[in-house]
């Protein structure tokens, strides 16, 4: 399988983000929600969708 140089550019940025942050979740968890918020971008947040009768019986068993 070839590699996707996109993928890894990502990759290599996350990676160059999450050192930054001494790979501490927490510290990473803050620095992004700082940014979101920094942004001034509006978030929108949408109601739960109802899960239909034949999902449900799909879950259940």
């Amino acid at each position: 399988m070839s590699r996707d140089p996109i993928v890894e550019e990502v990759r290599a940025i996350r990676d160059q983000f999450a050192a930054r942050h001494n790979y501490d979740l927490d510290a990473i968890v803050s620095a992004l929600k700082k940014a979101s918020e920094d942004s001034g971008r509006q978030v929108v947040s949408l109601p739960p969708r109802p899960v239909a009768d034949d999902e449900r019986d799909l879950k259940a068993g």
